[in-house]
């Protein structure tokens, strides 16, 4: 810090402060909306293990069951459904999942689904298609329209727009670790080494027209309990990095103290030397 004021160091100090403060607001804020985030994602488990319960037994219990959903067929072209985030601050939440995904998607025929406004901008940026812009604000995204994208989704498929829908997330393990993964929505592929005895199912108006309908379903109850796994991760990851940016700043403001303190004594010092030597 040689040649640097007190009254240079002073205004760092309070420059530093003044981020702390800001950091160590988001830091509550995140933890605040963690909370909540958690909680929905313990709400949507239910509805979704119950919805798996039911595909499985259906496609375990008859042996003869076909369904275009279930047909494994030669893929020329991918749906990629993407879930970032809508601002950045949160460490490498965004960009883990965004590498993951394009690391993927290299050298293959794509055609991406954002939601959030990072995934948006990065899809944009890199000239990747995309079937629609309209989810680029992930915070807006509710229930409703997880099976809105569900249901377009399956349209495609069965039209065979696409060979195969896998969407890109990040799956919130706990408080510190945060995973970004994919998942394979479509085709569906079930194994089981215990077949459903098809005696104590019965199915209105038939096994196979309940399983063409609610295979969209159980996707949108995918899509929404991804959504809800990333908002969780997004919101720990950001509180881990303004937790991790508050203590960075409270030990540059005990560096800066402790040098202002040092050039302040050396200052002291230089005008007693001279206030001798002048006498």
């Amino acid at each position: 810090m040689a040649g640097v004021s007190t009254k240079e160091i002073k205004t760092r100090i309070r420059s530093m402060e003044s981020t702390k403060q800001i950091t160590k607001a988001m830091e509550m804020v995140a933890a605040s909306k963690l909370r909540h985030a958690q909680a929905r994602v313990q709400n949507s488990r239910p509805y979704f293990e119950i919805l798996y319960s039911t595909i499985t037994d259906i496609v375990n219990s008859n042996t003869e069951f076909s369904s275009p959903y279930l047909t494994q067929r030669p893929v020329k072209k991918t749906a990629f459904v993407v879930i970032a985030g809508d601002r950045g601050l949160a460490g490498g939440y965004n960009s883990n999942i965004l590498k993951l995904v394009q690391s993927q998607i290299d050298g293959k025929t794509v055609s991406v689904l954002p939601i959030g406004k990072k995934a948006v901008d990065y899809f944009r940026s890199h000239k990747v298609p995309m079937m629609t812009e309209n989810y680029s604000n992930a915070a807006d995204i509710n229930v409703g329209d997880c099976f809105s994208i569900a249901k377009q989704l399956s349209q495609a498929y069965l039209k065979g727009e696409f060979d195969e829908v896998v969407i890109g997330y990040t799956n919130f393990v706990s408080v510190l670790s945060q995973t970004p993964a994919t998942l394979k929505m479509l085709p569906l592929v079930h194994e089981s080494d215990d077949p459903v005895d098809p005696a104590y199912i019965i199915y209105e108006p038939g096994s196979e027209e309940v399983f063409e309908k609610i295979v969209p379903e159980y996707l949108g109850g995918i899509l929404y309990g991804a959504l809800c796994e990333s908002r969780a991760a997004e919101q720990a990851a950001r509180r881990t990095a303004m937790d991790s940016a508050t203590q960075n700043a409270e030990d540059m403001i005990a560096d800066l103290s402790l040098k202002f303190n040092q050039a302040r004594q050396a200052a002291i010092t230089q005008e007693i030397t001279e206030i001798v030597a002048g006498s």
